[in-house]
């Protein structure tokens, strides 16, 4: 467990910057340069990400069960995970309207994300990774919020085939993920019986 604690401190640490210390965040890009600041910060994310991986694999292999999630739980994480998949698409096709109300549809993904895997999975490792993305994303989203009202940031309208094009890529994803990949990539194949 020390691992994917670790590695939740260093990744999420690191992309809690401009959260709690914006200012420190500014200050440390203009000492270094852009381009070494961007190099630490991919770095150390990787360190994190390699960790998390890592850990949750080992802590996974001894699992600590803390509560058994009904069956029903499995149904709605499907769900949810297809909405993730959506508001990721969402974030990088142009003038979609789903970018023009949420704003921050990756980080949103993450929230919906995180709360899914929650909802189906009660072990120890499955608490600590997806709650510790949880909580992130909602603090990051909150953050994000905040500095586009202070900014008076605008988004641009949404267009009906930007939308389209949003949900129907983030749908195909979604199914080549939960029907293949997950399987695959993680072990675990959400839809087996």
């Amino acid at each position: 467990m020390i691992p994917l604690i670790l590695g939740l401190v260093l990744f999420l640490g690191m992309h809690s910057v401009r959260i709690f210390a914006d200012d420190w965040r500014t200050r440390q890009r203009a000492k270094l340069g852009e381009v070494a600041w961007k190099g630490l910060y991919s770095v150390v994310s990787a360190v994190g990400f390699v960790l998390i991986v890592w850990g949750y694999g080992m802590a996974r292999a001894q699992p600590i069960p803390i509560w058994v999630p009904p069956i029903w739980t499995r149904h709605v994480a499907a769900l949810l995970t297809l909405l993730a998949f959506v508001l990721l698409a969402a974030a990088y096709v142009p003038r979609n309207a789903i970018k023009a109300k949420v704003h921050h549809p990756m980080v949103a993904g993450v929230k919906v994300w995180a709360l899914a895997h929650l909802l189906a999975n009660g072990a120890l490792a499955d608490i600590v990774l997806f709650g510790a993305f949880l909580v992130w994303a909602v603090l990051a989203f909150k953050s994000m919020r905040q500095r586009d009202r202070a900014e008076g940031k605008t988004y641009p309208p949404g267009q009906g085939g930007a939308t389209a094009i949003a949900v129907a890529v983030g749908a195909a994803a979604w199914a080549l993920f939960a029907f293949w990949l997950h399987a695959w990539w993680i072990g675990v194949a959400p839809f087996a019986v």
